[in-house]
């Protein structure tokens, strides 16, 4: 290897040399990107996932304040429950229909409760770890992270859920409290109990994780293409300059140095840079006349 690599020009072993560098380049940066991307992706992906959810709040406040005094009366005289009296059925609905649209498909919402009174809001092991940090940890108020599935990893978002208004405790409290319509289409065993003030459950947005490993994926491929592309761009200039200031210098050198060697002694090279090559270029003039000189005095001997 080490005699193949002798025996090439010097643009060749230059651009080996690049090449060398460039693969370093990119394996340590692919590392280092994959890492800083990847947390980058992750807070494009939570950023977008924490707009959502304050929209579902802002969708329950709505329903809290505007909507369920509006039909609050009915409750009493319904046979069904009203479920869009519910600031969380709504929050659900909205979601749902904001699911509809292309960028937000691949999102999922759900107000994971320990002992909500639909049981559809049912928090499963992993919920339940979220929700009894949050009531642990009272300054807590947002957890991140992935979570396994059968279906795959998802990464998740998840904020507390308070009973926040007086208003919750109506259905939520005892079941002699509660409308007469919610006994009748859900029973007396589930949502009841909640305090004032009590994180109850989480607000959770989640979503592929293959949704944050493709973001980090096309940015890493994005700033590599960048960085193959500019040092295409080096390689081009360091040729281009190693041929016209370097390679063709030495290559006149070199004619000039076979016509001294056959005693051919009218050439002369000429550089005005005061560089390396010209350096060269005056040592070798030198070299000439020297053995100019020596010549003439051995032939003036020999006469």
């Amino acid at each position: 290897m080490n005699k193949v690599f002798k025996n090439l020009n010097l643009g060749a072993k230059l651009n080996l040399i690049l090449l060398a560098i460039f693969l370093v380049v990119v394996l340590v940066s692919g590392l280092l990107l994959s890492i800083i991307l990847g947390n980058y992706a992750k807070k494009v992906v939570a950023d977008e996932a924490i707009v959502l959810i304050e929209t579902m709040g802002a969708v329950r406040e709505y329903t809290s304040n505007q909507v369920n005094p509006e039909l609050a009366p009915r409750l009493e005289t319904e046979e069904q429950f009203l479920p869009q009296t519910v600031p969380g059925y709504s929050a659900r609905e909205v979601f749902e229909n904001l699911r509809k649209t292309p960028q937000y498909s691949n999102f999922f919402y759900k107000e994971a409760t320990l002992n909500p009174t639909n049981l559809r809001d049912k928090a499963d092991a992993f919920e339940t770890t979220i929700v009894e940090n949050f009531r642990n940890q009272s300054n807590l108020k947002e957890l991140t992270g992935f979570r396994y599935l059968p279906s795959g990893r998802i990464f998740y978002v998840a904020r507390p859920l308070a009973v926040s208004e007086e208003s919750c405790l109506r259905c939520h409290s005892t079941p002699e409290a509660a409308p007469k319509s919610q006994i009748l289409t859900y029973g007396s065993d589930n949502g009841f109990g909640w305090q004032l003030n009590e994180v109850v459950g989480a607000r959770i947005i989640s979503t592929p994780a293959s949704e944050v490993i493709n973001a980090a994926r096309r940015l890493q491929l994005l700033v590599i293409g960048i960085l193959i592309g500019f040092f295409l761009i080096a390689v081009l200039i360091i040729n281009l300059f190693l041929k016209f200031s370097v390679v063709r210098h030495l290559k006149e050198m070199a004619q000039l140095s076979r016509q001294v060697s056959t005693g051919n002694m009218e050439g002369e090279f000429k550089h005005d840079s005061n560089d390396e090559i010209g350096v060269l270029a005056a040592s070798l003039n030198r070299m000439k006349v020297s053995l100019q000189m020596a010549m003439d005095m051995l032939n003036s001997e020999s006469k």
